[in-house]
């Protein structure tokens, strides 16, 4: 497959080519939107590690993949922290999605599935995290129909999943 020749102004990475729309609908990469195909940051850098994707500037000028890496973490400064976690599980054969609106990181898809059954959390090894920020996250993972994913990524890039659900008492 050739590679998806993909723009990126400001945030937006987007492509309208034929291999877009393919592994779009073959491996669900990006979110259509009228004739294009827009990526997250983390999408981007996957396919552009992978070597399934070129990304141009506005004028039309190869971005490496060093300057996207450099742009992504200028903007987030968890970027690699999340993006550890998302090439984890896309590898494991999930489909990952960003989860803003939830306040979250992503949205996890398992195969062929159209909902979501995670929340994800990608946190550092040694990190604290606020019993109410914690408490906060399960009740939007809950109150979503959700369970939530805790990804702990360690100094060495390795990451445990620990999942949160709510259960009934009986």
């Amino acid at each position: 497959m050739k590679k998806i020749q993909a723009t990126l102004i400001t945030n937006q990475t987007t492509s309208n080519t034929s291999e877009a729309h393919t592994l779009h609908q073959k491996s669900n990469f990006g979110t259509k939107q009228n004739q294009k195909i827009l990526y997250s940051t983390y999408e981007t850098y996957f396919l552009t590690e992978q070597n399934k994707m070129q990304v141009q500037n506005f004028q039309n000028k190869t971005i490496t993949k060093q300057a996207l890496l450099k742009k992504f973490t200028n903007q987030n400064k968890n970027f690699l922290t999340n993006y550890t976690v998302f090439k984890d599980l896309t590898k494991s054969g999930y489909t990952i999605k960003t989860a803003l609106k939830f306040g979250a990181a992503f949205r996890v898809y398992q195969k062929n599935t159209k909902h979501s059954k995670w929340i994800c959390y990608p946190i550092k090894e040694n990190s604290k995290i606020k019993t109410q920020d914690f408490a906060a996250q399960n009740r939007v993972a809950h109150s979503t129909k959700k369970n939530l994913l805790m990804a702990i990524v360690d100094d060495e890039n390795s990451t445990t999943y620990y999942e949160i659900k709510w259960i009934q008492p009986q």
